[in-house]
């Protein structure tokens, strides 16, 4: 052996019901809980250490499930191997598919997650962060914009911990960002319809922040490009919310031209905008064509089936984990932003418009 340490007795415990510690594996391993904590640790060692120990200390660590106690490491400086992640709205669906993402990335890094809920209220958000910081997290993950309250922004960038945002519809200054390519989402959508026949396309926006806004603008420059005339009340902004889908959907139908095909910002909303469809009597897509954005799961089960714009969750989510333990700060080498390219997902809420429709033209603005 190696080793100028006197080693602990082995034991044959096995599966232990408590915490497992270093002198466990000490024991095990038939080693000192010194070398255990060089090997573990990757500190560099002025006594060698054997191949065949440090192979047998990494098994024994296995076998008894052995994890590192994080305060203890973060107050020696070393990594805690914890994420921390701020959620604005934890009961969107499309964020759990994040969580869950960024979660299953983490543990493939050999990382565990701490998850925060901001309710969307700054204050919450903040004393978040400190909590997290005080648990020696060894970055954090914002998911979701969070524009319209400065202070969280202000202070994840003052934070000594690197941060990294997703989902926030842009660039933000001093913290690292990984998007999705909005403006191609909304485009492709467009494409889809106007080849399907139609001109009369309405758009349902949620929230006005981050992403969100950023569609809203991307299909009023669309179909602008496209010189297809949109109409004033053909854009409705409600909350994000199914039944406020039903509402936007209820005021679209009710105008005197009403469109033949909705787009809307999120999958949520547009699960409200079918829904609002069945109560009018409406057939989808015989009468009115539902596209959505985001690709949650539920979305393949709607009735009929939502025709949508895919985001790369499970790619961003590997992104943003690598920068916020490889890199961190957007004052270190590396892109500020990346940004990736979602796919249309065509299924059957959308169809071709009928002859009469193609022909009853667009309302003037």
């Amino acid at each position: 052996m190696a080793t100028d340490d006197k080693p602990i007795a082995a034991t044959s415990k096995t599966s232990p019901p408590y915490v497992v510690t270093m002198w466990d594996i000490a024991r095990a391993a038939g080693v000192s809980q010194s070398t255990v904590s060089r090997v573990l640790s990757g500190r560099h060692s002025a006594v060698p250490i054997a191949p065949d120990t440090r192979q047998r200390i990494l098994e024994e660590a296995r076998r008894l499930r052995y994890r590192p106690n994080p305060l203890a490491s973060g107050l020696r400086g070393a990594r805690t191997m914890l994420l921390g992640v701020i959620v604005r709205e934890i009961t969107d669906p499309f964020f759990a598919g994040a969580i869950e993402a960024v979660s299953s990335e983490s543990a493939a890094r050999g990382y565990n997650v701490v998850l925060g809920h901001a309710h969307g209220r700054a204050e919450e958000a903040i004393a978040l962060r400190a909590v997290l910081e005080t648990r020696h997290t060894d970055a954090i993950l914002l998911l979701g914009d969070t524009s319209d309250q400065p202070r969280i922004l202000e202070d994840l960038r003052n934070t000594p911990v690197p941060v990294v945002a997703m989902w926030q519809g842009g660039p933000l200054e001093g913290v690292r960002t990984v998007n999705v390519d909005n403006r191609a989402g909304v485009q492709a959508l467009v494409q889809h319809l106007v080849e399907l026949g139609h001109r009369r396309i309405a758009f349902v926006a949620g929230r006005p922040l981050g992403d969100i806004q950023e569609r809203r603008t991307a299909f009023e420059e669309t179909m602008r490009e496209l010189e297809e005339s949109v109409p004033d009340d053909y854009i409705e902004q409600v909350a994000s919310d199914p039944g406020e889908g039903v509402v936007a959907l209820t005021r679209l139908m009710s105008l005197p031209i009403p469109p033949t095909a909705v787009i809307a910002s999120t999958d949520v909303l547009a699960i409200g905008i079918l829904s609002g469809a069945h109560r009018l009597g409406l057939r989808v897509p015989g009468d009115l064509s539902v596209v959505g954005f985001d690709d949650i799961p539920m979305s393949a089960f709607t009735v009929p089936s939502l025709t949508t714009v895919r985001m790369p969750v499970a790619e961003m989510a590997a992104v943003a984990v690598r920068e916020a333990i490889d890199h961190g700060r957007a004052d270190r080498d590396g892109p500020d932003e990346h940004v990736l390219e979602p796919s249309l997902v065509v299924r059957e809420s959308s169809g071709e418009a009928t002859m009469e429709e193609r022909a009853r033209g667009v309302p003037a603005s």
